[in-house]
C-alpha cells in the first residue's frame, strides 16, 4: 500500500519515501506524492532520484492500493533499483499547480452551472491550464456562456476556501448532489469517499488535487462552446 501525501497536502512538491516494489521500468514506493491520474486530471510528472541518478517519472497510474511510477532510462539505461532502497521524489510543480488550478476552476464551473441552471455533468477533461466540461443543456448561446464566465469569475474573486475530507460511504450519501456527473461511477465497493468542497458554492465526491482558495485560480476565459448532442453541450475553458 502506498500512502497518499496528496491527499494529505496538495502543496507537497518533494518527499522521501522506500521503494516496496521494482516491475521493469516501473517502482512502487511507501508513500508518494504524485497524483496518480483520475476524475478527468492527469497523472504528475517530475523525478525520483536513487543514489546519485536523478530519473524522470513519465507515468504515475495506481492499482489496487499501490502507485507506480514509470521511470524514463537515461543513456546508460535504467541504474540498478533495489526494494527497500530509498529514494527522494520530487513533482514537476509547475505542471502540477497548474492543473491544481484548473481542476478547482472545473468545480467552480460545475457549482456555478448547477447552482444556477441546474444542469448535470456528463463528461469533461482538463489539462494544465484548460479543460472542457460537457453538461445536460438543451441549448446555449454566446449570451449564456458569457453569463457563465461572469459568474465564475466572482466566484474566484469571492475567495473562497477548498476543503476536503475522507467521510464513510453512507455518511458521504447524506449530502445531496454529492455526485454531479449524470453516471454514479464510484464503484460499490469503495468504502470511504473524499469529498472537496468550495465553502458556499460546490460540494462533491472527488479524489484530485486542488488549489486550497478560489482566488488562486486567476482569471478564467470561456474560450469556445459547441453543441455534442441534443441536450449535451460543452464548454471550454482557459485560465490567465
Amino acid at each position: 500500500m502506498s500512502e497518499l501525501l496528496y491527499y494529505r497536502d496538495a502543496y507537497t512538491q518533494e518527499f522521501e519515501a522506500v521503494v516496496t516494489a521494482v516491475d521493469g521500468e516501473r517502482v512502487a514506493l511507501d508513500s508518494t506524492a504524485f497524483y496518480p491520474g483520475g476524475g478527468g486530471q492527469p497523472n504528475d510528472e517530475g523525478w525520483l532520484t536513487a543514489g546519485d541518478v536523478r530519473l524522470r517519472v513519465a507515468k504515475v497510474q495506481k492499482e489496487g492500493a499501490t502507485v507506480w511510477h514509470w521511470l524514463e532510462a537515461t543513456d546508460g539505461g535504467l541504474p540498478e533499483i533495489a526494494v527497500g532502497q530509498p529514494v527522494r521524489g520530487a513533482l514537476d510543480w509547475a505542471r502540477r499547480y497548474s492543473l491544481m488550478r484548473t481542476h478547482t476552476a472545473m468545480h467552480i464551473l460545475c457549482g456555478v452551472v448547477w447552482r444556477d441552471y441546474q444542469a448535470s455533468v456528463t463528461g469533461g477533461n482538463m489539462d494544465p491550464g484548460a479543460g472542457r466540461m460537457d453538461f445536460e443543456f438543451a441549448a446555449m448561446s454566446r449570451e449564456l456562456v458569457t453569463e457563465i464566465e461572469a459568474k465564475c469569475n466572482a466566484e474566484i474573486a469571492a475567495a473562497r476556501p477548498v476543503r476536503a475530507q475522507i467521510l464513510p460511504r453512507d455518511v458521504a450519501f447524506q449530502i445531496p448532489d454529492l455526485i454531479r456527473t449524470k453516471i454514479n461511477l464510484l464503484p460499490e465497493g469503495i468504502s470511504e469517499i473524499r469529498t472537496v468542497e468550495l465553502v458556499g458554492l460546490d460540494l462533491q465526491a472527488d479524489g484530485g488535487t486542488h488549489v486550497a482558495n478560489t482566488s488562486e485560480v486567476g482569471r478564467m476565459r470561456v474560450t469556445d462552446y459547441k453543441s455534442k448532442g441534443a441536450i449535451n453541450k460543452r464548454i471550454y475553458i482557459e485560465l490567465a
